[in-house]
């Protein structure tokens, strides 16, 4: 028997179901995951894990494994229902797993179908000028706290670009936006969730009703037009998703990037080199800092065998996403350039907006780095905090210093045309050409690059 960090004793390799679960939501193991990873996976491929008090999961720990379970709907689908009646109604991890009558959630036609409208809905943003929003909107941002010579990067920069973005693409007022995103971290968190689900919920729902009543060019009106012919009901639910894809995840994608970026030597210097640098820097949080660790959840609705070992009806089957992309089995593999990693799932449910995601990104970090190249951290890279939760991985600060930088004075200057400094992002059209931008027919394969993810602040706008 082996003893694990937190207390339990592992059981025999290939006997994860007879093992103590080993929490994956406290402190302990937020400060060293990769620890944990490396005991459980003395119990093989699979490992009993605890998501909360008295929320037990199977948790896959192998690559090869973790593609099993997600290229096969039919052995394990996305639907929670029958687990959730037996669920603990009070558990912080009940509103992230939840059944939802969205793309997540379902499988088969009435995936598809789902899918079908987001992709074609997403497919209508026009990645120039996003870039050029995302830019103009980080330069935006870098001016307010530029001056100061200090910043926390995550509640300062990493997490307001996201809200911006998604404000622009959703067509969200500033303050329901920022509503949103208050509950969907506290969800994250799980903290005070049925509160936070509600709110959720209604935020949302307010935004449907605004865009049927005042249609204009984003997301939400080109779903609700869409000719998938969303309800209410249904148009609530897939915003859910979004909303959420593009606020939490995204702000710890640009947060543990820029962490990995200033703490790590391989990172160091400036852009003379181009993006490979920068892109690098994400592969490798992708590969190692996932900012969905573990996810990608499953209820098998029989017993069913997986790696050797039966596991139960309805019983959450976890990919550890963090874990899978870290196994040893790869480590040949995990060259420069080599994206097989998990961090956007795999199979039917792989997330149809990694394309933007890397765009925001990529964009986020190099304009930071580009205006403030002699950034460095406040504080040692080990005393950094990470949030506890079972799902998510998350600083709880990023704390820099950097020369000050004194805005010109250019404030008659067109936003964007030179300078290292932009007065407010531009008013700019999302939308493709007209001729690129009919939504499809349902069944038919959308061949545009899916963008989707979203952000606070038509102040910027000067609306």
């Amino acid at each position: 028997m082996v003893e694990t960090a937190h207390g339990g004793a592992a059981a025999p390799s290939g006997c994860p179901m007879h093992a103590a679960p080993t929490p994956i939501h406290d402190h302990a193991f937020a400060a060293d995951p990769d620890g944990v990873y490396a005991e459980l996976r003395e119990q093989g491929p699979l490992a009993s894990v605890e998501l909360a008090p008295g929320v037990p999961a199977t948790l896959v720990l192998d690559h090869e494994t973790a593609l099993s379970v997600l290229r096969d709907p039919d052995t394990f689908p996305k639907d929670s229902r029958a687990w959730q009646r037996e669920a603990p109604a009070d558990s912080p991890v009940v509103a992230m797993m939840m059944y939802r009558d969205n793309v997540l959630f379902q499988d088969g036609p009435a995936h598809d179908r789902l899918r079908q409208a987001i992709t074609d809905s997403l497919g209508r943003i026009d990645a120039f000028t996003l870039r050029r929003y995302v830019t103009e909107s980080a330069e935006s941002l870098i001016r307010d706290f530029g001056p100061d010579g200090r910043a926390d990067l995550l509640a300062d920069y990493a997490r307001v670009l996201p809200l911006l973005v998604l404000n622009r693409l959703f067509g969200s007022p500033p303050e329901l936006t920022t509503r949103m995103v208050d509950a969907i971290t506290a969800l994250w968190d799980g903290v005070d969730t049925e509160r936070a689900n509600l709110e959720l919920g209604k935020c949302i729902a307010e935004l449907v009703a605004l865009r049927r009543d005042q249609p204009s060019s984003d997301i939400t009106t080109w779903l609700l037009r869409h000719e998938a012919d969303l309800d209410d009901e249904e148009m609530v639910q897939q915003l859910v998703v979004l909303m959420g894809a593009g606020a939490e995840p995204m702000q710890n994608l640009i947060a543990n990037a820029l962490r990995l970026w200033l703490s790590d030597d391989r990172f160091a210097g400036d852009l003379s080199g181009g993006r490979l640098p920068v892109e690098d820097a994400i592969d490798e949080v992708l590969w190692k800092q996932p900012p969905l660790a573990n996810y990608a959840i499953t209820f098998p609705t029989r017993e069913v065998e997986l790696a050797g070992t039966q596991l139960p009806a309805h019983q959450p089957v976890v990919i550890g996403i963090a874990a899978a992309n870290t196994d040893p089995a790869l480590r040949d593999s995990r060259r420069d350039g080599n994206r097989a990693h998990l961090a956007w799932s795999a199979g039917p449910h792989t997330c149809p907006a990694r394309g933007t995601a890397r765009l925001i990104a990529s964009v986020a970090i190099e304009t930071i780095l580009d205006t403030l190249p002699d950034m460095d951290l406040a504080v040692p890279a080990d005393e950094l905090e990470w949030r506890p939760g079972p799902f998510h991985r998350a600083l709880t600060a990023l704390p820099v210093h950097f020369p000050p930088v004194q805005e010109p004075d250019r404030r008659d200057e067109t936003p964007g045309e030179s300078g290292q400094w932009s007065t407010r992002p531009a008013r700019t059209s999302w939308i493709q050409p007209e001729t690129t931008s009919t939504p499809r027919r349902a069944g038919s394969v959308s061949k545009a690059p899916s963008r989707a993810l979203s952000y606070l602040g038509e102040w910027l706008l000067g609306r």
